[in-house]
């Protein structure tokens, strides 16, 4: 009887199993349509996904799948929840998803231990920041939801006991989505994956997963597609609102919403961002005063007297130049040199002396004015009181890994890992070594660059002799042996820089984690002040423009004692009778336009082509079922130098328009135009192509100001010897102003600039550059007075400008304060507040404290927390 029971329930589950089996995979089927997996939010639709971790299953992958049980099991104990999308769910088929969320309890946990600001009162202060005639500026602006997405208020560092204290109204929205991701990778980079019996300190930390193949992305949302806004109503569709209104090039003359790109990448990405959109403000004046001092230059084309005899047949055809270079070069008539001429003077005439010392004020004052914008954004993004030591004080888990000693920390009074004396020397020898093999092969390339100049010469010498370029139409009679070497020679430094800049990132990272390194500030930022960067980057972008500026045409010997390079049968370079400058100029384009416009192509292309790729098959998905992880996850990542590449290409520029700005005016002008296309390109890869990255802060530029700084003061100098030096100016106005009639008249200067070489074989008496005694003289081939009067002033115009300059750049500096005074009483007022409205808060909780405890049999006022007069609780502030 008990067995044919046993059958009939058998057989009745059976039945209700294939009677209902239909109906059970329709609903699923009907859900899996329903629900659009394009959210941001877990399978319930209320938890909000914060992180996403990916992995595939590896055949012989049995050490990372333990990695992975026994770190996610860590992520649950430490509180955060963890939902798993199937490999059958994803695209490829092979993809496994870990969505991460941050219940209150978590965000409140590491808010208050990472000190991160929240709101507490509303902002009352008026805001009396309205510019005269600010309707001007109308057709700039943006819509106010877009520039003030948030309202304002007063904050206060987060304290989990003092919940009650903050005006928290949803939990689930309190913090918003940068604060939580921030807060979950802090987590996630200090979670172990081994048992906690283990004892090995060195198993822990997503970027250590990511290294060995556990994991092969970690990554935060983005809120929806950037075309279109979120079907969801509690996602905020933020990316879609950068887009729209910053991403797009046809948005280039609008202001950036730096509040609105500050709420969704974090402080340290809305800094670069507000620090690129001033640079490239203060470069319209430059760009300005630039153009004009060109168009000086062309409006004075006819008055120049040197370029007039030069051209002449009564002068410059009578006038026969010694070779240029040895065996394959001939003599030639000065005249062919016209066209050269006349392309200098747009160049080196008075107004380049004057945008010279022009572009040393305008550094100091684009570099103070920041400070102040900086200042302002510091009070308006609650970074006043922003620490770094409060970021050092958070040791770089790949920091705690490398160390194997322990000390205790004088501040927090806790054991913290350090590296003993000894590892740091020769951690630092080693970093040392590198950068000088490194400097070396640099050095290498431009001696080889040079090489190249000095041999190829002869060669172009002795194709061009016949004229055999004059059959072109238009540009036959300006391609010249020297126009010839000077482009292809630049052409060629260029691909070595770009070559050497692809190679340069590996060892930059190396030498960076083998430094200290200690704090969270120890990212791709401190590389910038590393010594192996700088001294990369100034050997490789600027050694070849140093090399025509200020050694080229300075060490040639003359005719009968020319000097050689390095004892070779090559014969150092001489300028042209016009001067290096020319040349410099056609080295500062090439490499400065070639850098600029490769760089905005790579950074465009690169990125657009590999997700183009990447993402070929999910694109015949339905929208609803090509869910929002599986699209992050097929964008690109954002390095660990990405921020810096950005700072670096900016540096990078604005060394070649301060540097060497004297000898091309419209250095400005192009560095404008780049820099309006690079803010928008920037924008829509880090909008489009790139995964979301991890919020983070920053309160200032970091390193690179010091850099800004130092490169503000070389530029004097540099710019002061190109005039004196490499320019021909200093030599014209002696010999203007030393006429013996007192004319100050530029007619003879040519024949008074070169001298006399003779040679039996020609009548006329061969010429070259330089200031000697002629042949006959009792001291034939020395220099003669004019040359050292010409070099006594070269030396005093250096002195007279470096030293007015200077002095003007430092007056500027101590005139214009660091900190506007309305920010400054702003800061006051808010200090003032917040201990205001805690005292209240602290009194008003004892009182209920008290009342709780039964204190009415106490006639006594509570005294502990007396009311202070309000003067002395803001004297007491300051």
């Amino acid at each position: 009887q008990h067995s044919n029971q046993c059958t009939i329930a058998c057989h009745c589950s059976l039945l209700l199993y294939v009677a209902f089996m239909p109906v059970t995979f329709v609903v699923k089927f009907v859900d899996k349509k329903k629900h659009s997996k394009d959210s941001v939010f877990f399978r319930d639709g209320v938890r909000r996904i914060d992180f996403v971790l990916s992995y595939v299953d590896d055949k012989d992958g049995e050490r990372k799948q333990e990695r992975r049980r026994l770190y996610e099991a860590n992520l649950v104990n430490v509180g955060l929840e963890l939902e798993i999308e199937d490999k059958s769910e994803s695209d490829d088929g092979k993809t496994y998803f870990v969505k991460i969320h941050a219940p209150w309890e978590v965000l409140a946990t590491y808010a208050d231990v990472l000190k991160i600001k929240v709101p507490f009162k509303a902002n009352d202060i008026p805001n009396n920041s309205e510019m005269p005639m600010n309707w001007l500026s109308t057709p700039f602006r943006l819509p106010e939801h877009i520039m003030h997405p948030e309202p304002d208020f007063f904050t206060a560092p987060f304290d989990k006991s003092k919940t009650d204290f903050f005006l928290i109204g949803d939990k689930d929205t309190f913090f918003p989505p940068s604060n939580r991701n921030r807060i979950v990778y802090y987590i996630l980079s200090r979670c172990s994956y081994l048992r906690d019996e283990c004892g090995d300190r060195d198993k822990k930390g997503i970027k250590r997963l990511l290294n060995n193949g556990t994991y092969t992305a970690a990554f935060p949302l983005h809120d929806c597609r950037y075309w279109t806004r979120s079907k969801d109503a509690n996602c905020e569709s933020d990316r879609y609102s950068l887009y729209k209104h910053w991403a797009g090039f046809f948005c280039f003359f609008k202001e950036q919403p730096l509040n609105l790109i500050r709420k969704y990448y974090g402080e340290k990405i809305g800094i670069y961002f507000a620090w690129l959109g001033f640079y490239t403000e203060m470069l319209l004046f430059a760009a300005i005063v630039g153009t004009i001092c060109f168009i000086y230059g062309f409006l004075t084309y006819d008055d120049n007297q040197w370029s007039k005899e030069i051209c002449s047949e009564e002068v410059g055809g009578n006038i026969v130049m010694c070779p240029l270079c040895d065996k394959k070069c001939g003599y030639w008539k000065l005249n062919s040199t016209c066209n050269s001429s006349w392309q200098s003077h747009l160049f080196d005439n008075v107004a380049t002396v004057f945008f010279a010392i022009f572009m040393g004020i305008w550094v100091t004052l684009f570099l103070e004015f920041w400070k102040r914008r900086q200042a302002r954004l510091e009070y308006e993004w609650d970074l006043v009181d922003f620490e770094e030591e409060q970021q050092k004080l958070q040791l770089r888990p790949e920091y705690e890994a490398m160390c194997t000693n322990r000390k205790l920390n004088r501040i927090t009074q806790e054991m913290e890992p350090y590296l003993p004396v000894t590892s740091k020397c020769a951690r630092t020898c080693l970093s040392g070594a590198t950068v000088l093999l490194w400097i070396s092969l640099i050095i290498a390339c431009i001696i080889g660059v040079i090489a190249y100049r000095l041999a190829v010469y002869a060669a172009f010498a002795s194709i061009m002799k016949d004229s055999a370029t004059s059959n072109l139409q238009v540009v036959g009679p300006y391609i010249t042996p020297q126009l010839a070497t000077s482009v292809t020679a630049s052409c060629i430094n260029f691909v070595i820089i770009m070559i050497l800049n692809l190679m340069y990132e590996r060892v930059a990272i190396w030498i960076t984690d083998m430094g200290e390194g200690q704090g969270e500030r120890a990212s791709p930022i401190l590389l910038g002040f590393s010594v192996f960067i700088i001294c990369f980057i100034f050997v490789n972008y600027y050694s070849s423009c140093f090399y025509v500026a200020f050694f080229k045409g300075k060490f040639v010997g003359y005719p009968g004692n020319y000097a050689y390079m390095f004892g070779s049968n090559l014969r150092n370079e001489e300028c042209d009778p016009g001067g290096c400058l020319i040349e410099l100029t056609t080295q500062l384009v090439i490499v400065m336009t070639g850098k600029q416009v490769w760089g905005n192509i790579q950074e465009a292309l690169v990125p657009w082509l590999m997700n183009w790729w990447g993402s070929r098959k999910a694109r015949s998905h339905p929208e609803s079922l090509y869910s929002r992880w599986e699209q992050d996850h097929d964008l690109q990542e954002f390095g660990q130098l990405g921020l810096f590449d950005e700072y670096l290409e900016m540096v990078i520029q604005f060394g070649f328009i301060t540097l060497f700005v004297a000898s091309f005016p419209l250095a400005p002008l192009l560095a404008l135009i780049n820099n309006i296309i690079e803010v928008r390109v920037d924008a829509w890869k880090l909008t489009t192509q790139f995964r979301r990255p991890v919020a983070a802060k920053a309160h200032s530029i970091g390193a690179w100001q010091e850099i800004l700084n130092g490169m503000a003061v070389l530029s004097v100098v540099t710019n002061a010897f190109i005039v004196a030096f490499t320019s021909d100016m200093i030599p014209r106005l002696v010999y203007m102003y030393t006429q013996p009639d007192g004319e100050m008249k530029m007619k003879g200067y040519i024949s008074s600039s070169l001298s006399v070489f003779n040679i039996s074989a020609i009548p006329l008496a061969n010429k070259y550059r330089d200031y000697r005694y002629p042949p006959g003289h009792e001291r034939q081939y020395t220099h003669t007075m004019q040359f050292w009067h010409i070099l006594a002033a070269k030396l005093a115009f250096i002195i007279i400008m470096e030293h007015v300059v200077f002095l003007v750049k430092f007056f500027v500096a101590w005139m214009i304060p660091d900190v506007p005074s309305e920010v400054k009483a702003r800061i006051k007022r808010e200090r003032y507040l917040v201990q205001e409205y805690l005292h209240n808060y602290e009194v008003e909780k004892l009182k209920i404290q008290l009342s709780q405890n039964g204190h009415n049999d106490c006639t006594c006022p509570p005294m502990i927390y007396p009311s202070l007069p309000k003067h002395e609780m803001l004297s007491e502030c300051l």
